[in-house]
């Protein structure tokens, strides 16, 4: 008999400066609190992108720039994964009929 492996309680956020995840979300906290840090990342990369958008161009250097991209891409890479869990927790719940 095959038993299916349990599912993981952390899941591994998306790493690119790293071969071995560091960063986990608990996939088992309440949605409430998986939605606040979801909103809050969101929410700062809004922000943070729309000062860009409201300035101009020869205010910043060529590195302002690519930090402030830089930065925009972690919040929604983070924002990204954290919706990834929250979806699996949706989908992977039998309706209720």
């Amino acid at each position: 008999m095959n038993n299916p492996l349990p599912p993981r309680r952390f899941t591994p956020c998306t790493e690119t400066a790293t071969d071995y995840p560091v960063l986990l979300i608990d996939s088992a906290a309440p949605l409430r609190e998986l939605h606040a840090c979801l909103r809050e990342r969101l929410s700062a990369a809004l922000e943070h992108l729309n000062l860009m958008a409201c300035s101009s161009l020869p205010d910043f250097a060529e590195r302002d720039l690519n930090n402030v991209a830089n930065t925009a891409r972690l919040l929604i890479q983070d924002v990204s994964d954290i919706f990834r869990v929250i979806e699996h927790r949706g989908f992977d719940t039998p309706d209720a009929a």
